[in-house]
C-alpha cells in the first residue's frame, strides 16, 4: 500500500450457488504477448465457487520471499526482485492458458512493467477486473504488502483455469508496478484505455494487504452495489466488515474510480491501529497496528495471518463466480427454507435431543404451543437441535431469523457458565450465555448469503454446567431467501 492519501467513491451488481454439508462446534463470543490454447469448456453445471487453498497461496508468498532474498532483499518496482516476481507470475499464468501481456510504464518513477492476464471466455465488452500491486518497498521483501494480494489473485486465476467454467463475463487479472511510488502503474494503465475500453470494464476489484497479522476485515466502498459479493461472503462468516477508511485513495482502485469505473476490494489494514471494538469483534490486539511490519524489513512470510489470508482468498473466488461464471446468478426461487420453524408439527424435519421440542408450561412459546427448549436442567448437559436446509442460488437476500428467550438462575453479572451456540455449517454465527438473560423473546437476525446454493446444517447447541439452570428457548425460526 502506498503511504500517502488521495480520495474515494462508486458502483455494480451480483449473487450465487454451491453444495456442501457442514457441521457444529461451540465457539465463544491475497506489451509482450503470449497465448496458450484454452482447454474445452467444462459443463455449466459446475457452479460452486471453489475453496481456494491457503497453502497454495502461501507457497506463492514463499516464492516471493525467496525472490527478494536473492535480489537485494526487496521487490521494489524496477528492481531485479520485481522483474523476477513478474516472471514467476507470468510463467504460471501462461502455463494455465491465459492470454498474458506486459505493459511498460514509461512514466513510472521506476520504469517497469504491469502484467495483464485475461481468461479467454465471456464477452470482451463485459469485463470484470481483479488487481493487486506486485511491487514492494525497498526496505524489505514486501510479503503482506503486497505479496498477499498478488498471491491471492494468482491462485484464484490458476483455480479458474483448472475449473474452466462457462463464463458470462470476461475476467481480467492485473499485477501493477510502481504502486508504492504513487499508484503509477495502475494510473498508466487506466490512462492508456480509450473511453470505449473503459466502458467495457464493469467493475474493478483491488486487493492490497489481505493477510495482516493483527488484521481487520475492510472493504472498499463497503455499502456499494459493487462490494455486495465481497461483503456477502464475509457476512456469511459473521465478520461484520467495515469501510476501508485507512486505504481510501491509497491503492490502485483510485484511478479506476476517478475514471468512472465501479470499484471495491478487500484489505486487512496497514499502519493504523486496531480499536478496542474491532479487537472485541475480530480478535487481535487493540491499539496496535494492523500490520506491525508495514514497510519494514520484517514484512516476510512470518508477517502473515493464514486465517485472514484464507478468508480473503475464498471471498475473491466467491465474488468471481457470482460476477462472471455461468449459473453464478440463476433466477431466485426464494421463500422459507426452514421446515417446521414454529415446532407445531412435531419433530420433523428437526433432529433434537430428547424433550427439546416441547409444549411444557415451564417456559412459554412465543406463538402457538410448542417451542424448542435447550438446557434449563441445572446440571451438566449438552443438548442440540438441528436440520439440513438448502438455500436456493441466485437470490439477493438470505436472512436467518429466530426468536430467543434466555432465562437463568445464575446470579453472576460477569461470568459465563451456560452457552447456546448458533451455527450454519461449520460457521458459528453467534454464542449466547447466561449473561444475555432477559425478559421475553428477542429476535435475532443474520445474513447467510455466503451459503447461497448450498445444503448446510442449521444447528443450535446448548451447554450447561453442574448447577443453576439457564434456559435457551427458541421459537419461530425462519430462513428467507428473496
Amino acid at each position: 500500500m502506498r503511504g500517502r492519501t488521495l480520495s474515494a467513491g462508486v458502483a455494480l451488481a451480483v449473487f450465487a450457488g454451491m453444495t456442501v454439508t457442514l457441521a457444529a462446534q461451540p465457539v465463544t463470543a491475497s506489451p509482450t504477448t503470449a497465448t496458450v490454447a484454452r482447454p474445452i469448456a467444462a459443463p455449466a453445471a459446475a457452479l460452486a465457487a471453489p475453496d481456494i487453498s491457503v497453502s497454495n497461496v502461501q507457497a506463492h508468498l514463499t516464492q516471493f520471499n525467496a525472490i527478494a532474498s536473492s535480489n537485494g532483499g526487496n521487490r521494489r518496482a524496477g528492481s531485479a526482485g520485481y522483474t523476477a516476481s513478474l516472471s514467476y507470475v507470468k510463467t504460471r499464468l501462461q502455463s494455465a492458458g491465459y492470454t498474458v501481456s506486459e505493459q511498460y510504464c514509461s512514466s513510472c518513477t521506476y520504469p517497469s512493467n504491469n502484467l495483464i492476464a485475461e481468461w479467454p471466455g465471456g464477452p470482451a465488452d463485459q469485463v470484470v477486473m481483479f488487481g493487486a500491486h506486485l511491487d514492494g518497498v525497498s526496505a524489505g521483501p514486501g510479503i503482506n504488502d503486497n505479496g498477499t494480494g498478488s498471491a491471492t489473485l494468482l491462485e484464484n486465476a490458476l483455480v479458474l483455469a483448472t475449473q474452466n467454467p462457462t463464463m458470462t463475463k470476461r475476467v481480467r487479472f492485473a499485477w501493477w508496478t510502481d504502486e508504492e511510488q504513487g499508484l503509477n502503474g495502475s494510473r498508466f494503465y487506466v490512462n492508456s484505455l480509450s473511453s470505449t475500453q473503459r466502458g467495457y470494464v464493469k467493475g474493478y476489484y483491488n486487493f492490497d494487504m489481505v493477510g495482516s497479522t493483527n488484521g481487520g476485515y475492510f472493504i472498499n466502498r463497503v455499502s456499494s452495489t459493487t462490494a455486495a459479493p465481497l461483503k456477502a461472503y464475509w457476512d456469511s462468516l459473521g465478520l461484520s466488515p467495515e469501510e476501508n477508511v485507512e486505504g481510501q485513495g491509497r491503492s490502485d482502485d483510485y484511478y479506476f474510480q476517478q475514471a468512472g469505473i465501479p470499484t471495491s476490494g478487500y484489505a486487512a489494514g496497514a499502519s493504523a491501529r486496531k480499536t478496542s471494538s474491532q479487537a472485541a469483534k475480530w480478535g487481535g490486539t487493540a491499539n496496535s497496528a494492523y500490520d506491525p511490519c508495514y514497510h519494514r524489513a520484517c514484512d516476510t512470510t512470518a508477517n502473515v495471518s493464514a486465517t485472514v489470508l484464507n478468508r480473503a482468498a475464498d471471498g475473491v473466488a466467491y465474488a468471481l463466480w457470482q460476477l462472471a461464471v455461468s449459473g453464478g446468478t440463476p433466477s431466485c426461487t426464494g421463500g422459507q427454507v426452514v421446515g417446521n420453524g414454529g415446532f407445531e408439527s412435531g419433530g420433523t424435519p428437526w433432529t433434537a435431543s430428547s424433550g427439546v421440542i416441547t409444549n411444557a408450561s415451564g417456559q412459554p412459546a412465543r406463538t402457538g404451543s410448542y417451542k424448542a427448549w435447550l438446557s434449563g436442567n441445572g446440571s451438566t448437559s449438552t443438548e442440540s437441535l438441528y436440520q439440513s436446509v438448502t438455500l436456493p442460488a441466485g437470490c439477493a437476500s438470505y436472512t436467518l431469523s429466530f426468536w430467543l428467550h434466555i432465562d437463568t438462575a445464575e446470579t453472576t453479572g460477569s461470568r459465563v457458565y451456560d452457552r447456546l451456540t448458533v451455527q450454519v455449517g461449520s460457521t458459528t454465527l453467534a454464542t449466547y450465555s447466561n449473561l444475555n438473560a432477559a425478559a421475553g423473546y428477542v429476535q435475532r437476525t443474520f445474513s447467510v448469503a455466503g451459503f447461497a446454493g448450498q445444503t448446510v446444517t442449521l444447528r443450535f447447541t446448548g451447554t450447561e454446567d453442574s448447577s443453576l439452570q439457564t434456559s435457551f428457548v427458541i421459537d419461530d425460526v425462519t430462513l428467507q431467501a428473496s
